[in-house]
């Protein structure tokens, strides 16, 4: 097996763990009440972007997302929570740097030896969940589980669903579609652009994700009989009709979001082996972005 494949299966017992350590961290998270960005790269932007979504719809505090790189300067924030597996991204260490003394700031990572432990003020560290693959997928959903537990949203439901994700074959067909397009709502917008992502990383495929409601404003023009189109959470009404009327393929997230994921994971894992790529050496890609001169 790939490092991915095993990285991948380990998630449930990975999100135990992390709902575990949500009380014992829970001062170095953000507070009911307090105005909180959630930054990272990549990967991480996106749990950044779920994890915001959740934070507010559960009316705990105004919260944003963005992509490190983007931070808006003249914003003020109660805390900054950066998310970075590898504690060393350029983006994420600059943008700690430009807010110390004006922000709190947290920073969740997998690797404890690295140069993000000076950087934020508090420090949860996840190093279970670290990876030796360059495609991220346990450290990914283990930190937005310990926020989700966090916020009073986690369940066992999810653990259990993530093990299902893991046993139950992929749909007949999936694999041999040409294009895959991914759609959330809410806080699974951010889901649905990491499951585009792995696609993109691991396999090389025609990828995009879109919220759910715009969909039909353009993009569904692209479907056809070897497109897939996968729903992360509710779709909204006749979704599900319009696109089968093109004759893709539909594909409804029946489990918990998070565990859609994971099985996104498995489909991207899947359709590199078709291809015959290795999904542990995405092209062009490496494990940290690390900029000359930094």
């Amino acid at each position: 097996m790939s490092h991915v494949e095993n990285e991948l299966t380990s998630q449930p017992e990975c999100w135990k763990r992390a709902a575990e350590l949500a009380v014992q961290h829970k001062d170095a998270l953000p507070a009911p009440g307090e105005r909180v960005a959630v930054v990272g790269c990549g990967t991480s932007f996106f749990m950044a972007q779920a994890a915001a979504a959740l934070r507010e719809g559960a009316g705990l505090g105004e919260t944003d997302a963005f992509a490190a790189s983007e931070f808006p300067a003249g914003r003020s924030y109660d805390r900054i929570v950066a998310l970075t597996r590898s504690g060393t991204t350029t983006e994420v260490l600059d943008l700690l740097a430009a807010v110390r003394g004006r922000a709190r700031t947290t920073a969740i990572t997998a690797d404890p030896s690295t140069p993000v432990m000076q950087a934020a003020d508090d420090i949860v560290v996840l190093d279970f969940a670290d990876e030796e693959s360059v495609v991220q997928t346990r450290f990914a959903t283990t930190a937005l589980t310990l926020l989700r537990a966090h916020l009073g949203l986690h369940t066992e439901q999810a653990v259990a669903d993530a093990r299902a994700a893991l046993a139950e074959p992929l749909p007949e067909g999936l694999v041999g579609c040409t294009q895959f397009t991914f759609l959330g709502r809410g806080w699974t917008n951010g889901l649905a652009q990491e499951a585009a992502l792995k696609m993109r990383e691991a396999s090389l495929s025609w990828t995009e994700a879109y919220p759910a409601m715009e969909y039909r404003h353009g993009p569904i023009s692209i479907s056809t009989t070897t497109t897939a189109t996968w729903m992360f959470g509710q779709a909204p009404e006749g979704l599900a009709g319009q696109v089968a009327d093109t004759g893709a393929m539909w594909i409804e997230g029946r489990l918990d979001p998070l565990a859609e994921l994971v099985r996104a994971q498995r489909l991207a894992v899947a359709v590199a082996a078709a291809r015959g790529l290795d999904p542990d050496r995405p092209r062009h890609l490496t494990r940290s972005v690390i900029l000359d001169g930094a």
